[in-house]
């Protein structure tokens, strides 16, 4: 049997550069005739290369259908979703483990304000002990005064008055008053001139000068 370069390439699946290449090589044997090269296959050979060929041919890939494309997408968020999962847990670790490290940080802030405070109220306790206990030495009484002995008019100094009623008698301010009577109280005690009958301060301007506790 003979063929043409075309009918060749057509039955071989060869293509016609090749086919021309084999020519040249002497792989094929052919004949001229009219100007027209023609490939000389035998019958049996020629149905045994066929069917080898045909054989041999690569299996045609299969194609993409829409099935196909949504079954991947399906499988890419199910990835997708398992990836947020382990991230979600991840983040709600990170989180309790800095809420637990606040709380401990808390509690450590707390137990400090709560020994400063017991402190502060042991030392106000000790000062507080310590001043009653100054007042308690402090306190004392005088003799009372003899029933001759009565406070006169506030116009006459040169008796015995109440440092209260006397105080009243002066252009003060009361905040003035409260210092000038504070300075009597510092000083009762051990000042001879300052008398104290049943709670209230005497002065007696016959005998004593109060200028230097007077003024203000």
């Amino acid at each position: 049997m003979k063929l043409t370069l075309d009918e060749y390439s057509k039955k071989f699946k060869m293509s016609k550069e090749m086919i021309s290449s084999k020519l040249r090589m002497k792989k094929l044997n052919y004949i001229v005739e009219d100007d027209t090269v023609y490939i000389l296959v035998p019958d049996d050979v020629s149905d045994i290369q066929t069917e080898a060929f045909q054989q041999t041919k690569a299996p045609a890939k299969p194609k993409t259908t829409v099935a196909m494309v949504l079954s991947l997408y399906q499988k890419e968020n199910l990835q997708l979703k398992e990836k947020i999962v382990q991230l979600e847990k991840k983040i709600d670790k990170l989180i309790d483990d800095k809420e637990q490290m606040l709380r401990d940080e808390m509690s450590k802030i707390e137990k400090v304000y709560s020994t400063k405070d017991e402190q502060l109220k042991q030392v106000l306790e000790l000062l507080n002990t310590k001043l009653l206990a100054q007042n308690a030495n402090t306190v004392h009484d005088v003799e009372p005064l003899p029933q001759t002995q009565k406070a006169i008019d506030v116009e006459d100094e040169n008796k015995i008055i109440e440092l209260k009623s006397y105080l009243k008698t002066l252009d003060l301010e009361p905040y003035q008053r409260k210092i000038i009577k504070k300075r009597f109280l510092a000083v009762y005690d051990s000042d001879v001139r300052v008398i104290k009958q049943n709670g209230k301060l005497y002065l007696d301007f016959a005998k004593y000068d109060y200028s230097d506790l007077l003024e203000y």
